[in-house]
């Protein structure tokens, strides 16, 4: 392809969902959560592209948060795409600051072996896993993520793969369990008191964003990304209340 088709089409577009993880990675800070109706490029590391992922967008929000943001200096990952987040993962494979949760399809790509040692919390899953299974799963180890390491950010990578019938990611979620799972990490965080940063990755079917609509939906209503956010106070957090003309400021999109 001319390189200024792969420009417009490809990294263009890339590039506009990776500014927009680093944003909401600024705003979950500030107001307690935000989504990127996109990114999740976790295939990506520093020096390498990977499974349809050019730039790594995930740790390039943690390192800006480290380095720009006061006070943030730890973060878990919470990886509930079906495939192994390897990009991320070579990244921090000796950071200490990040801890990384994930939970995948053990026999599809990328299998990388050397990332692997950087997940602190591994859940390595059959094919055709289905919702009760899966569902318990998440529930137990994301709480008990956050119960070894507090961190001053969680980033959820909340891929769509997993749902039944996805070419590549080989699970069989129902819609339903998609909604529920979404709800499970957005109620651990707010239980705990920490922001919360979402991204969408991976998902390959047609019915996929109208399944994410309906989670984002489904959170609303709960009042799990409403007005009661966490907020960050000088040496201390503390849940405030935040009024609702500025609820739809906190919705960060490609």
């Amino acid at each position: 392809m001319p390189n200024f088709l792969v420009q417009r089409k490809v990294l263009r577009p890339l590039r506009t969902q990776t500014g927009g993880t680093i944003m909401a990675g600024k705003l979950a800070i500030e107001r307690g959560w935000a989504i990127n109706i996109g990114g999740g490029f976790h295939h990506c590391s520093s020096d390498k592209g990977g499974g349809f992922c050019a730039y790594a967008d995930i740790s390039l929000t943690i390192k800006f948060l480290f380095e720009r943001v006061e006070g943030v200096s730890r973060a878990t990952i919470i990886d509930l795409d079906a495939h192994q987040g390897n990009g991320h993962e070579r990244d921090f494979l000796e950071d200490r600051r990040v801890y990384i949760m994930d939970v995948y399809n053990r026999y599809i790509y990328p299998g990388d072996g050397l990332a692997k040692r950087a997940i602190k919390r591994r859940v390595e899953l059959d094919w055709g896993t289905e919702d009760f299974e899966y569902l318990q799963k998440v529930k137990k180890h994301v709480e008990g993520a956050l119960n070894e390491m507090r961190p001053d950010i969680i980033i959820y990578n909340a891929g769509t793969d997993i749902l039944d019938g996805d070419p590549l990611g080989g699970l069989a979620i129902s819609p339903e369990g998609i909604i529920e799972r979404d709800e499970i990490v957005f109620r651990a965080a707010r239980k705990h008191q920490i922001p919360i940063l979402m991204v969408t990755s991976g998902g390959y079917q047609k019915t996929t964003a109208r399944i994410i609509a309906d989670s984002l939906l489904n959170l609303h209503q709960l009042g799990l990304i409403d007005h009661e956010l966490a907020t960050r106070e000088a040496g201390s957090t503390k849940v405030e209340l935040m009024s609702k003309e500025h609820k739809d400021n906190h919705l960060t999109s490609q």
